[in-house]
């Protein structure tokens, strides 16, 4: 059964390209979800797919790419759905 994590990561994390190598990553993974900027500066994401792999995504927010300067990232667990794709919402 696959893994569903819903999470927020805040710091400076917006026009540093992370939704890009957020969605890469997450391609390169074959995991589905997507992954958004939101108004208050944080960027939110969901990853679905095999444990390990969403694991890895989830360490990978901690860090963000190099631009990135990453506080804190929330991490909810959440039922599959069952989404289709990974995009990059706007």
């Amino acid at each position: 059964m696959p893994k569903r994590v819903h999470v927020f990561v805040s710091g400076d994390v917006q026009g540093v390209g992370f939704r890009w190598f957020c969605r890469e990553m997450a391609m390169g993974e074959r995991l589905t979800g997507f992954v958004r900027n939101l108004p208050d500066g944080r960027v939110e994401a969901a990853f679905e797919g095999p444990d390990e792999a969403v694991d890895r995504l989830v360490t990978w927010c901690g860090h963000g790419p190099g631009a990135a300067r990453v506080d804190h990232v929330e991490v909810r667990t959440e039922p599959p759905t069952g989404e289709p794709g990974f995009a990059i919402d706007h």
